[in-house]
């Protein structure tokens, strides 16, 4: 893998030059690709473990939804409208330390059905799991497994204490041994900064992960960041921009949060580097009318070649 850039020397630099060469690199390194994935709530709430910017958290008083995991039938209609929405991949996640049993065996005949029935690829996001697990579900079908570091090494114990980082990273590992394309990134605005935000960028690098989604804290009520302030404008593209400039070579996807945070400036994360979104919605909150999404794709990719 190429030596990382002095990063010093881009922190250094005024938002508009850090923007200037991130686009640059993503059009030398990408090209004008824009993707888009989307994933269904296949399980939701009850979690055991602690995340403190989750409303599935057992551990706090929430609104979130809670039910089992969702029928195939659910699932491959979800898979259909993705495929239909102009998502290249669909993923199901699930609420959880880790899917075993009955339900791991319950989604992998799911996978399965997905890639005969639906043609799309199929991506998970299950929890920590070992080798064994993920083997089997790479066998049904699996291509992808979706796992976020969510935050830096050094400020994972402040967002969680349930499980540490490294198991974080034990699954990621995981996944590489069996020969699945990995999926992982973080959240924003959890109360990092932006050393914090460089360092868990630096360990996606080291991961060699295939695809980095970006999400953006939304504030949800009856979680311990409920009231965390809001990053600035200049805070998120800076972040994205380090992003592209570390990673230059993969998908930096942008996933919850986006419409929110970035509202009328979401082009400009796209002039940052970024390139690719999340399409149809999130766990537990709605997105943006896929059709807008498509039209804003199009439009970034004329500017892209303008």
């Amino acid at each position: 893998m190429p030596v990382p850039p002095d990063i010093d020397a881009l922190r250094a630099l005024p938002l508009s030059e850090l923007m200037r060469r991130a686009l640059a690199v993503k059009l030398a390194q990408r090209g004008t690709a824009f993707s888009f994935c989307s994933i269904i709530n296949a399980k939701s709430g009850k979690c055991g473990e602690d995340c403190r910017f989750c409303v599935q958290s057992a551990h706090y008083r929430t609104e979130a939804p809670v039910y089992p995991l969702k029928e195939r039938g659910e699932v491959l209609a979800a898979a259909a409208e993705a495929k239909e929405n102009g998502a290249t991949r669909f993923s199901l996640v699930t609420s959880g330390r880790g899917l075993a049993g009955r339900e791991l065996e319950l989604v992998k005949e799911s996978v399965a059905a997905i890639r005969s029935e639906v043609g799309i690829s199929v991506c998970a996001s299950l929890g920590i799991l070992p080798e064994a697990e993920l083997r089997a579900l790479k066998e049904a079908g699996l291509s992808r497994y979706h796992h976020n570091l969510e935050t830096s090494a050094e400020y994972f114990p402040r967002v969680c204490t349930t499980h540490s980082f490294q198991e974080r990273l034990d699954t990621i590992h995981a996944c590489r041994a069996v020969g699945l394309s990995v999926c992982s990134g973080g959240i924003f605005g959890l109360g990092e900064n932006e050393a914090d935000r460089i360092s868990m960028a630096l360990s996606l690098r080291e991961c060699g992960v295939d695809s980095v989604p970006l999400n953006i804290l939304i504030p949800l009520p009856g979680t311990p960041f409920a009231s965390l302030k809001p990053l600035g404008m200049e805070e998120i593209l800076r972040a994205i921009a380090l992003y592209r400039l570390l990673l230059p070579a993969v998908p930096i996807r942008l996933a919850a949060g986006r419409e929110t945070a970035l509202a009328d400036f979401l082009s400009s994360a796209f002039l940052a580097g970024a390139d690719a979104m999340m399409i149809g919605g999130y766990l537990t909150q709605g997105g943006r009318a896929p059709e807008a999404d498509r039209a804003f794709a199009r439009e970034m990719q004329r500017l892209w070649t303008s």
